[in-house]
């Protein structure tokens, strides 16, 4: 490839990748600005533009902010410099200085920041800092870290910088990582690539360039790159399981740019004492050739002593340019570095076209970013427009994050306002002074307040403790760093411990690696940080005005693992409540009436009737039995077999959580998602039409019937009664299926006759592939993926494929006696014959459910896509996949009203149901609708297919029927 073409194609990558929310310049005006920039630069401008100059920094007696605006001068009207890296100072300030700089710039300057937790972090004066990356990893929500990304992508721009050196996506997989440590998502490799990528991608789709860092990998170390050189000894192999991953991951999605680490990795280079940011093993051996990365990359600032140590003065400068570094991140001695490249030249350890092309990198990125379109930062209300969102987004990171991680004590919580004398005290340690948290325990509550900091007796206060019915013990003012123990005293910890009893809960207001200390703790809260409103979410969880739902991001202690933590329900406007209602006795009755009636004629043996408006719970009662031996009444709490409705509980959501992480393409064909199609006629079929039911595939393939004899009896090649090797999957009750018939079933389906695409067709099948696409996407099984992902985040339990070893048996509702396949009534094990040739676990059924799980998970889409305070999807998404999308009645997933139904003899799914309801059916007898326009959730769950299929629920109308009451109930 020439370099000419070399360069069209990165300008075409960083256009394509960076660029959103504009009109995207074409690669020629790019190009043009690039050439004509070139050619006004000296060969030594050329090699000063690959560096990047500190412009403030604390003085270390005062400190005060100091500015190098004269030397900062100097070095762009002599050198002209690539850009500068904001450091402290007031808004106004950094804007005033950063306006003349870029005022006296031959070529724009580079405008960087090294602000992961937003740009507070860095000025220190006038604006608050976000929450850091540890207390976003403790949260099981995406969404709300690529609001953050975008968040600081906002407060970038309107500081008039192009480049934030973030996200952090070292692994810190060690406790005592002195540099890395809260900075990093936690030690989740997934979760650190996952919340890595949304991090980036809110802050390039809102205009400012994302650096990835520290590469390789910085998380496994125990010594500061600032003050020497860490040193990693692990395998190639063992990098690349861990460190190398999320790297990988954030490259493939298109990050603008890396930041490489000062570490002695002796696998990737072991010349003696030479960091990673200097090695061209590392650089062009590993990230740009075994990696293929070929984005900017920086080096990490090279005053640190891990390389200035080793290299001082210009050295560490040209080591890092010979290495294939792009830019120079804080060099020591810019006119010193440029001598030393242009010695380097002529010795051929470089190549003025290496210098080129880094230039011209440099150049295409300050156009990608606007520098060819400078304008100056405007003053007036600088500090309430970088301010504007840090509050509500750090209450909603806090509501999503603070986590339970231990509750032996059930009567602890919430706390109930009550002003008896002894009734609570709260014990703040670490502090002396009052603060949001002990005001409000005061004034709310009534709670006796005690404070304790650093040292001396202790025995008053745990004295006085006794005499209270319940203490909350608050761990304040803690240090970040691991080495002095994050700043706890023994006699701060002696203290907690003999607080210790069972109406005693803790909360630690700081590190969760501090918890190492307190793992005995009965009940114990982690809150990450400690500030106003990390202290005022708090005290509403302990009130029950908030739920808990954030994981520990780390291991504390082995009791206390990674992912460790208790979900509850708080009292919220987007969850489901039961309020008291008000309807007439006549229209309650109608819906009872039509329940009975199926009941009276033995459509079913019994059903649960749900239904909610404006997340208020309108109408929930349980009616018959769970077969007609009438022995076992039905309860609220039962749970049925949903059958087809896990095409809208489970996969269709799945689905729309890819959709949304740009994971899959609705216009994207099947074969690019799963390679058995490859070759086949379904090889072009598309992910949106599966979703519509109109790709073709046959409505139902009977894959049992070929592994029956003629007698209906299993064949033992294929079916094994107990499980044991190559046989895990069940079946039914001790009935259990080849491991590796699942794909056999696959392989019919790609080999089952293709009808016409576009034409309406329900099938199965079209779930079944996209149950398994789910699967390869995510790395995870179906079942997993959607339990991790919306059921455990949403606080549902009693909902799961395979229920006959995940609820207990005393919920479960028997469907069908078998005669013709399983031979057993089957309770717990899907009805479907196929999915249960899956294992129990497939994109068209398997689920089972209580009626208020099926409710809540459409409530969530109601509510735009929220639920407990969490937020699931983008209300575009929800609108796009519950719309119609083709001449039949359904949305990408969602079954849907008739088109003309206002006109029908026979309404769908009932008269009054808007044109914006969606929902499902069940062949098992259930059904789920929500209307957004009358804010109407209706579940039906029955198992009219005890002790044996039959069609009177249809032929009664008794869905549609309890429907339509529902409409006159709420009229």
């Amino acid at each position: 490839m020439t370099k000419k073409l070399y360069f069209l194609f990165f300008a075409f990558c960083l256009l394509t990748a960076y660029v959103t929310q504009a009109q995207t310049p074409t690669t020629t005006a790019a190009d043009k600005w690039v050439d004509s920039v070139m050619k006004s630069l000296t060969k030594d401008q050329r090699i000063a533009q690959l560096m990047i100059v500190r412009l403030s920094q604390l003085d270390a007696k005062t400190r005060r902010p100091v500015f190098f605006t004269q030397q900062v001068t100097q070095l762009i009207q002599k050198y002209n410099i690539g850009g500068l890296c904001v450091f402290q100072g007031s808004p106004a300030d950094q804007a005033t200085i950063i306006n003349k700089m870029q005022s006296i710039a031959k070529t724009p300057l580079m405008m960087c920041i090294d602000a992961e937790w937003g740009v507070g972090m860095r000025l220190y004066e006038d604006v608050l800092p976000l929450p850091k990356q540890m207390m976003l990893g403790a949260m099981r929500d995406k969404q709300t870290v690529y609001d953050y990304g975008k968040l600081v992508a906002e407060q970038c721009k309107r500081l008039g910088l192009q480049v934030n050196y973030a996200p952090v996506v070292d692994v810190n997989n060690n406790a005592n990582n002195p540099v890395i440590n809260d900075r990093s998502f936690g030690e989740d490799k997934y979760k650190v690539a996952d919340y890595g990528i949304a991090y980036m991608q809110g802050m390039q789709d809102n205009g400012v360039m994302a650096t990835a860092k520290h590469f390789p990998g910085h998380g496994d170390v125990a010594v500061d790159s600032h003050y020497d050189l860490p040193v990693i000894n692990k395998s190639m192999e063992e990098l690349d399981s861990l460190e190398l991953y999320p790297f990988k991951e954030i490259f493939a999605a298109g990050v603008g740019a890396v930041m490489v680490a000062h570490l002695y990795i002796p696998a990737i280079d072991n010349t003696k004492n030479r960091a990673t940011s200097l090695s061209p093993e590392n650089i062009n051996g590993l990230m740009r050739g075994t990696m293929g990365y070929q984005g900017l990359t920086f080096t990490d600032g090279l005053e640190m002593q891990g390389v200035q140590k080793y290299y001082p003065k210009g050295a560490a400068s040209l080591q890092s340019l010979i290495a294939g570094n792009d830019m120079l991140c804080l060099p020591t001695d810019v006119p010193g570095t440029i001598i030393a490249v242009k010695n380097a030249i002529k010795k051929k350890q470089l190549s003025w076209d290496d210098i080129n092309m880094h230039c011209r990198k440099v150049l295409m990125a300050k156009y990608m970013y606007g520098l060819q379109d400078l304008k100056p930062i405007q003053l007036n209300n600088l500090k309430e427009d970088l301010n504007a969102g840090i509050e509500e987004m750090t209450r909603r990171v806090a509501q999503n994050a603070i986590t339970l991680v231990r509750n032996e004590d059930k009567d602890i919580f919430p706390i109930t306002t009550s002003f008896g004398k002894k009734s609570l005290a709260y014990i703040a340690i670490g502090t002396t002074s009052d603060n949001t948290l002990t005001r409000r325990m005061k004034t709310e509550l009534g709670a006796q307040v005690y404070f304790y900091k650093n040292s001396g007796s202790s025995q008053a206060i745990i004295n006085n403790a006794k005499q209270y019915e319940k203490v909350i013990v608050g761990i304040h003012s803690m240090g970040r760093s691991p080495g002095n123990n994050f700043g706890l005293t023994s006699s701060e910890i002696g203290l907690v411990t003999a607080l210790q009893n069972d109406h005693t809960a803790t909360l630690v207001f700081g590190n969760p690696y501090s918890v190492k200390n307190f793992c005995d703790i009965r009940n114990l809260i982690v809150c990450y940080q400690d500030d106003d409103i990390i202290q005022d979410v708090a005290l509403d969880k302990l009130l029950g005005k908030e739920g808990f739902r954030g994981v520990l991001p780390v291991t504390v202690c082995p009791e206390l693992s990674y992912g460790t933590g208790i979900v509850t329900s708080g009292v919220k406007d987007d969850v489901l409540q039961k309020k008291k209602t008000d309807f007439s006795k006549a229209k309650l009755a109608a819906v009872a009436n039509v329940a009975q009636e199926a009941i009276n004629e033995k459509a079913t043996p019994g059903c649960v009737l749900f239904a909610a408006k404006d997340n208020n719970i309108i109408y929930e009662e349980a009616y018959g039995y769970t077969d007609y031996s009438r022995s076992t009444p039905v309860s609220l709490e039962s749970v049925y077999d949903l059958a087809s409705l896990t095409k809208v509980c489970a996969t269709t959501l799945a689905v729309m959580k890819l959709y949304e992480e740009g994971k899959i393409d609705l216009n994207g064909n099947l074969s690019d998602y799963l390679s058995i199609a490859k070759g086949t006629d379904k090889e072009y079929l598309k992910i949106k039409d599966l979703l519509l039911h109109q790709a073709g595939l046959v409505s139902y393939i009977p894959f049992y019937k070929t592994t029956l004899f003629d007698n209906a009896v299993a064949k033992n090649t294929i079916y094994q009664y107990g499980s044991g090797p190559g046989f895990s999957l069940p079946v039914a009750k001790d009935m259990f299926i080849r491991d590796d018939w699942p794909q056999q079933m696959l392989q019919e389906i790609m080999a089952s006759p293709l009808g016409p695409q576009g034409k309406y067709v329900y099938s199965d099948n079209d779930f079944i592939l996209l149950g398994k696409i789910i699967e390869t996407l995510s790395g995870l099984p179906l079942d997993k993926y959607v339990e991790k992902n919306f059921y455990k985040p949403m606080g549902l339990e009693n909902i799961a494929f395979n229920a006959h070893s995940n609820i207990a048996d005393s919920l479960l509702i028997p469907t069908e006696q078998d005669q013709y396949f399983r031979h057993q009534l089957l309770k717990g094990y899907v009805h479907d014959q196929g999915a249960s040739m899956f294992g129990g676990v497939a994109g068209h059924a398997g689920l089972f459910s209580n009626a208020y799980n099926v409710a809540a998970l459409f409530q969530m889409l109601v509510n735009g896509g929220h639920y407990n305070g969490i937020r699931f999807f983008d209300s575009s998404t929800v609108d796009l996949f519950t719309s119609y999308h083709s001449s039949s009645r359904r949305g990408y997933g969602f079954d849907k009203p008739k088109r003309d139904n206002e006109d029908l003899k026979d309404p769908y799914p009932c008269e009054s149901a808007s044109p914006r309801t969606f929902g499902h059916t069940g062949y098992t007898g259930t059904c789920v609708w929500a209307d957004p326009v009358n804010k109407l959730v209706y579940v039906f769950l029955s198992n009219r297919v005890n002790p044996e299929v039959s069609s009177k629920l249809q032929r009664l109308n008794t869905r549609e029927k309890v429907h339509e009451a529902l409409y006159r109930l709420v009229e």
